[in-house]
């Protein structure tokens, strides 16, 4: 029916260190339960910190205490986000798997974000991904409000192909992933984002989206980007998060309905939907409320109830 979708899709859990983040702080121990429990579930690749300072972000308190007490799954990538080179070293000290390095493409937002012109984010995530490289630690670089920013308004795709092509070849990093930070993307700016990227030589194949649902277009986005040959998603469990920094923004899409959809178009998450379901209702239990993702809520669509 949808020829060209890639035959399987990665996709990498972010609930435990992008959605936590906006929640009231939970406990150690939970956020450890979280994060064994959604490595049970066929994922590969799992954000489970952030080493930035804690009177920054309160609920990543402790992110060393985190790492240091989860069970391990062998074939699970257990991510965390760095700030800056103190977050880097103590990121390596606890043997994460990749370490993902953050600059936002808006002025503003930047500036909101780590208090740095995206020029000066680029060098330090020069020196931030030579640090990681020196221990054989893989970095993936995000460039956020790549869809747009609630300061700024549209986000020029022009300007994120630039800076994308420029990470790449000034920092050698990993890796690219393109936030929608903001919850300001649509399937048409997908589109020319991807467009601006192969512009520049960078192949929509070899990239990560991150999609917030704020304006109930993250499913469609991510069907525009699997046309286009996408095959890695951020998502979070329940759809928990939002961004500290951007006025508005809602939850990421949620983990169980992106598998759900992506299952269902043929192609091979390796996740266990029923076991993200488990996760999203457990997710709910430690934040103490009801979270946006409709899969939680209803099941499957082969699921059935009693005549």
């Amino acid at each position: 029916m949808f020829a060209g979708l890639p035959s399987s899709v990665e996709i990498r859990e972010v609930g435990p260190r992008d959605g936590l983040q906006n929640e009231e702080p939970i406990a150690v121990d939970q956020r450890i339960a979280l994060i064994n429990a959604l490595s049970a579930t066929g994922l590969t690749a799992i954000e489970a910190a952030s080493f930035v300072h804690p009177k920054a972000i309160p609920p990543m308190a402790n992110s060393a205490r985190v790492m240091e007490g989860i069970t391990r799954v062998p074939g699970v990538r257990y991510r965390a986000l760095v700030p800056n080179e103190r977050g880097t070293l103590d990121a390596l000290a606890c043997a994460v798997d990749e370490v993902e390095v953050v600059m936002s493409i808006s002025e503003t937002h930047n500036r909101k974000n780590i208090n740095m012109s995206p020029e000066e984010s680029l060098e330090q995530i020069v020196t931030l991904t030579d640090l990681a490289h020196q221990e054989d630690t893989p970095v993936e670089a995000i460039l956020s409000t790549a869809f747009g920013c609630a300061y700024e308004g549209n986000v020029s795709p022009e300007r994120v192909a630039l800076y994308a092509r420029r990470v790449v070849d000034e920092a050698g990093v990993d890796g690219l992933s393109f936030g929608d930070t903001s919850g300001m993307a649509t399937p048409r700016v997908v589109n020319e984002l991807l467009d601006a990227l192969e512009n520049v030589g960078i192949e929509p194949s070899t990239v990560g989206l991150h999609f917030h649902n704020t304006r109930n277009t993250g499913l469609a986005n991510v069907m525009v980007a699997l046309l286009r040959g996408v095959s890695k998603f951020d998502a979070s469990i329940g759809g928990l998060g939002g961004c500290p920094y951007s006025p508005g923004a809602t939850g990421n899409i949620s983990t169980e309905d992106v598998v759900h959809m992506v299952e269902d178009l043929g192609a091979d998450t390796g996740c266990d939907l029923q076991k993200l379901i488990g996760c999203g209702e457990l997710a709910e239990e430690l934040v103490g409320r009801q979270l946006p993702s409709q899969v939680l809520r209803s099941g499957p669509r082969t699921q059935t109830v009693a005549s």
